[in-house]
C-alpha cells in the first residue's frame, strides 16, 4: 500500500526492472491482493498507466482494489506544484512537480476530492463550480496562467471514473475482514523519516506522514494491528532534494558513489534527478528508526561499497562546538558539521553470498558497528537488487 503518488521504488525481479510511483510493490505476486488506501494521494491515470505498462511486459494483471475514500490529484495539482516551484525559483523546496503539495493543501483546506464524490455527478459538478472560483483567482492574480473550465476539468473526471470504477470499494471493511481471517497484511510506505512533515527536516518534507505509525490510518486499520516495523536502510545515504545533509559528500567521490550506488545508478526513481550523495549518518538513522518505531532493519546496497579501501562513517554531529548524537531541529541541523569515523573496507565483490557468515571479516565488522552505533536490530542484509539477494541474519 502507498501513502503517496510521489513515491518511487525500483524493483528488480523475473520479469525485469521496473520503477513504481502509485503501485504495490506487490503487483508481482499473483497470490497478493493490493489496496489503495484511503490515505494514498491517488493520480489516477498514473495508476492506470502503470498497470499497463507492468501488463504489457508480461506481468499477469494485478489484483487491485481501490479505497472509495481515497482523494484524487486533480490535473490542475501537478499545474500549481509547477507554477509554484517556478515562482519560488532559487527558494524552492525541490518538488518532485507531482501535484503533492497542492493535493494536501487541499484535502486539509476540504476542497479535495474524494473517489466517492465521482458517482455522485450533480454534486460533484456543484463542487467543481465553487473550487474553480477560488483555484482561478490564484491563477489569475499570482500566477499569470491560463484559467480553469469546470466542464473541461467535469469531462476529464468522468474519464477517472471509467478508469477506476471496477477496483473501486471500502478497503477499510476489506482489511478489517482479513485480519479477522489471519491474512497477511504488509503496508507499504515510502520517503525516510526525515520528510516526514513533523517529525522531519521541516520544511524540506513532504506533504504527508511518512511514518509506520500513519500506516493505520492510511489504512484504515486499528494501529495496534501494527506488529512489525521494518525500516530499509542504505549501507550509505542518499537524497533527492533540497534540505540539510550532514554527511553529504561533492565532486569525484560523490560522482563514484553516485555510478555504482542503486542498480544503474542513484538516481530518483520518480524524478531522474541525481541524488545527493554521502556516508552512512548513524545520527540520522538511530532518530529515524526510533520515531518509526523499528523492529527489523533491512540494510541495502551494501555490495555498493566494495571498491574503498576505507568507509567513513557520521557517528555524531559537531553544532556550535559540541558533539551529539541526537538529532537536532533544522535551524541547528543546517549548522551541523559531520564527526566522522573510519572503517577498513573488504575491497571484494559479495554479491552472490547467500550466508552472513560467508561475508568478508571487515564487511560484517561494517554491519555489526553500524547496528550497535543505531541501537536496532540489522536483521536482513542485501547484497544486490534481486528479490533472492537476502541474506537473512
Amino acid at each position: 500500500m502507498f501513502v503517496s503518488s510521489n513515491a518511487g521504488h525500483t524493483i528488480v525481479n523475473d520479469y525485469g526492472k521496473f520503477a513504481l510511483h502509485t503501485l504495490p510493490s506487490g503487483v508481482f505476486s499473483d497470490n497478493t491482493t493490493n489496496i489503495i488506501g484511503n490515505g494514498v494521494a491517488l493520480n489516477i491515470p498514473v495508476l492506470f498507466k502503470e498497470v499497463k505498462e507492468i501488463v504489457d511486459r508480461g506481468v499477469p494483471m494485478p489484483k487491485l482494489l481501490v479505497s472509495d475514500r481515497a482523494q484524487i490529484v486533480m490535473p490542475y495539482h501537478i499545474l500549481f506544484d509547477e507554477y509554484e516551484e517556478e515562482r519560488l525559483a532559487g527558494k524552492s523546496f525541490g518538488s518532485t512537480k507531482s501535484g503533492i503539495a497542492p493535493f494536501y493543501s487541499d484535502k486539509f483546506a476540504k476542497i479535495g476530492f474524494q473517489v466517492a464524490e465521482l458517482f455522485d455527478e450533480e454534486g460533484l459538478k456543484e463542487k467543481l463550480e465553487r473550487v474553480i472560483v477560488q483555484k482561478n483567482i490564484l491563477l489569475e492574480h499570482l500566477y499569470h496562467k491560463p484559467l480553469l473550465n469546470v466542464n473541461e476539468l467535469f469531462d476529464t473526471l468522468m474519464e477517472y471514473k471509467k478508469m477506476v470504477e471496477p477496483y473501486v470499494c471500502d478497503t477499510s471493511a476489506y482489511l478489517s475482514q482479513a485480519i479477522k481471517d489471519g491474512k497477511d497484511i504488509l503496508l507499504e510506505g515510502q520517503l525516510g523519516s526525515l520528510k516526514d512533515p513533523d517529525h522531519g527536516i521541516y520544511p524540506m518534507v513532504t506533504s504527508s506522514s511518512t511514518l509506520a505509525a500513519y500506516g493505520a490510518i492510511g489504512a484504515g486499520i486499528p494501529p495496534y494491528e501494527i506488529k512489525k516495523i521494518v525500516t530499509v536502510v542504505k549501507a550509505y545515504s542518499s537524497a533527492v532534494g533540497a534540505g540539510a545533509f550532514v554527511s553529504e559528500i561533492f565532486g569525484d567521490e560523490a560522482d563514484e558513489l553516485r555510478k555504482r550506488g542503486g542498480d544503474g545508478g542513484e538516481y530518483g526513481a520518480t524524478t531522474g534527478r541525481p541524488r545527493r550523495m554521502g556516508w552512512f549518518d548513524c545520527v540520522a538513522t538511530k532518530y529515524g528508526c526510533r520515531i518509526q518505531g523499528t523492529t527489523d532493519v533491512a540494510f541495502t546496497v551494501l555490495d555498493v561499497l566494495g571498491y574503498l579501501d576505507e568507509i567513513p562513517v557520521c557517528v555524531g554531529y559537531e553544532i556550535d562546538g559540541e558533539v551529539t548524537t541526537d538529532f537536532p531541529t533544522t535551524a541547528k541541523l543546517e549548522k551541523a558539521k559531520p564527526v566522522l569515523k573510519t572503517l577498513p573496507g573488504w575491497k571484494t565483490d559479495i554479491r552472490g553470498i547467500k550466508k552472513y557468515d560467508e561475508l568478508p571479516e571487515n564487511c560484517r565488522r561494517y554491519i555489526e558497528f553500524v547496528e550497535e552505533q543505531i541501537g536496532f536490530p540489522i536483521t536482513m542484509v542485501s547484497n544486490g537488487p534481486g528479490r533472492k539477494d537476502i541474506i537473512y541474519r
